[in-house]
């Protein structure tokens, strides 16, 4: 998976660059946040992001809050690291739209942790995402009526949900994909049509 590291303190993104690689991620990094914003709004960007909450350009706050009013930001899980610890901040860093947050200095175990968290999450989100594309084609294929249909026993018309009655091969059309073509079977066309049996 590929991670983005946005973190202007040299001493901090290297040991994050090298925590990750170790943990077996692809890893790019950023050292402000207007490039940031500009890697995760790339084709093909990392969809997980640990993101500085203080630095030049954009803050991390402000770089999430940007990538959440985008439609095309890919289901990216994006981590504030942050000098910020009042509860108030914390809570405006979510509300911008992050998924989790770690305090500095960071314990590399709670960073791993939350780093495969975020890991699972968009795990499961593509499972989702596969789930749903099946469904939709499978709902595009197939449409069948279901329950108990009204049908004259005379005329086989069908009584539909109006209370009114409509020819069997109109309401079949109306609520499948099914199109009709008529023809004779060999019985009606020996029974209403002799001279040409």
């Amino acid at each position: 998976m590929k991670v983005l590291i946005a973190e202007d303190d040299v001493t901090t993104r290297v040991m994050l660059e090298t925590l990750l690689r170790k943990w077996g991620l692809e890893v790019t990094t950023a050292t402000e946040g207007y490039g940031a914003l500009a890697a995760l709004s790339a084709p093909n960007a990392p969809r997980l992001a640990v993101l500085d909450w203080m630095m030049p350009g954009l803050d991390g706050v402000e770089v999430v809050h940007r990538l959440r009013t985008r439609t095309h930001d890919g289901h990216a899980y994006l981590i504030l690291l942050t000098g910020q610890d009042r509860r108030e901040d914390i809570i405006a860093g979510l509300n911008a739209g992050a998924n989790d947050y770690i305090t500095k200095p960071f314990d590399p175990e709670e960073l791993k942790a939350r780093v495969e968290v975020g890991a699972r999450v968009l795990a499961l989100q593509d499972e989702l995402s596969g789930r749903v594309v099946e469904l939709e084609a499978a709902l595009a294929h197939i449409k069948t009526l279901q329950g108990i249909l009204p049908i004259c026993m005379y005329c086989h018309k069908i009584r539909n949900d109006g209370e009114s009655w409509q020819r069997m091969e109109a309401y079949i059309q109306e609520h499948t994909e099914a199109q009709f073509s008529h023809s004779l079977c060999p019985e009606c066309l020996e029974q209403h049509f002799p001279e040409n049996g």
